[in-house]
């Protein structure tokens, strides 16, 4: 049978009419969206420049110095001062030869979140490859604490914290199929396989609390270690995990961001800072409903355009303040023009009134001053 005209002309039509609609709209297809409240503060941040991309995520010792960051080529560094600036301080893998400061080589591992242990000096270290690896306060190659829990080899460690009263971590696994270089495929694929893991140190036993995650990110303990917030990459909904007290063993939503979120930090005070690697456009609304469309996006597009698409274009940076209570948002604080700050990954806010930050691609941390936005 012939198909019919009427029915052809619209159908043969329509590629025209999307390629006409994202001609003309594609800024605001991709457009990362405007936030109410929102204090743009961040592009005044003072740059520290590094010798190697990707500071993502920041730690300082028990004696105050630091901060130690953990880079692309597999390094952690440590900085030392305006005089002597950032000094080697360990490594991930003795296979050195092959190290790049710009790409990831899996030999070399990837340094994500970092975590030490106060009562031993010892730093912890997710690698995005290898596992969970820690180097002792003297710094050299790192060793490695584990790499499988319940039989399920720990693809993608992603960032961690310790309960040293306890004698126990918790860190997110954040796929059971791609490793750190993956990590938007993740994101955009919809696959819930991410879990969060509490591992006793004494006994040498880790056991999942929580599991069929989205992108398990970020996570932190409460100040009172009584549960643990994680957030999920490829939603942005943030969990509580109770650990302990009476309702040990149950979780619940905890907050809603409005963005990709990255790392997460506890306040002196007990409140929460969340990285937002990106805010929400079109873009990224599509696929996170429709995980059909994030797959065929994997298939079609390469990391980098995927990349571009997240960020409207335009990488930008952005910080949440939640209430360590009820996650409640409290401060919202942007360079929207990516003046200063791009692919913001972590806030790690010190006593001294200092706000540290790092980022999951470019070669810089930032410094920032508390009194710039909390009215002090």
């Amino acid at each position: 049978m012939p198909i019919n005209r009427r029915v052809l002309t619209p159908v043969a039509a329509a590629p025209v009419v999307l390629a006409v609609v994202c001609f003309f709209f594609w800024s605001s297809i991709i457009a990362p969206d405007r936030l109410k409240d929102t204090k743009h503060v961040l592009q005044v941040a003072k740059t520290i420049p590094l010798p190697g991309d990707g500071p993502e995520s920041l730690e300082f010792d028990s004696q105050g110095e630091g901060p130690y960051v953990g880079v692309t080529d597999g390094r952690i560094l440590k900085w030392r001062g305006e005089e002597l600036g950032w000094v080697d301080f360990a490594y991930m893998s003795p296979h050195r030869d092959n190290c790049s400061r710009h790409e990831v080589v899996p030999s070399c591992g990837r340094p994500l979140g970092l975590s030490f242990d106060r009562k031993t000096g010892d730093l912890y270290i997710c690698d995005g490859y290898f596992g969970i690896m820690k180097v002792g306060p003297e710094g050299g190659l790192a060793e490695l604490v584990v790499d499988e829990v319940e039989g399920r080899k720990v693809m993608f460690a992603n960032q961690m914290d310790i309960d040293e009263e306890e004698d126990v971590f918790y860190f997110n696994d954040s796929s059971d199929k791609y490793h750190f270089g993956e990590v938007f495929y993740v994101s955009i694929s919809g696959d819930r396989v991410g879990r969060v893991i509490r591992y006793d140190m004494t006994k040498k036993e880790g056991k999942v609390i929580m599991d069929k995650l989205h992108l398990p990110n970020g996570l932190s303990l409460s100040k009172n270690g009584s549960f643990v917030i994680t957030c999920e990459g490829g939603t942005g909904i943030l969990h509580r995990i109770w650990v302990k007290g009476p309702k040990t063993g149950t979780s619940e939503i905890f907050a809603r961001v409005p963005g990709l979120p990255d790392n997460i930090r506890r306040t002196p005070t007990g409140d929460f800072w969340v990285a937002l690697h990106c805010k929400d456009n079109l873009f990224t609304r599509l696929f996170l409903s429709h995980s059909w469309i994030g797959k065929s996006f994997m298939k079609t597009l390469k990391m980098e355009t995927v990349i571009h698409l997240m960020n409207g274009g335009k990488p930008h940076g952005i910080i949440l303040k939640l209430s360590g209570e009820t996650g409640e948002i409290l401060e919202t604080l942007e360079d929207s023009e990516g003046t200063t700050m791009k692919y913001v990954s972590e806030a790690y806010e010190r006593e001294d009134g200092k706000l540290w930050l790092g980022s999951v691609y470019w070669p810089a941390v930032w410094v920032l001053d508390t009194s710039v936005f909390d009215g002090k």
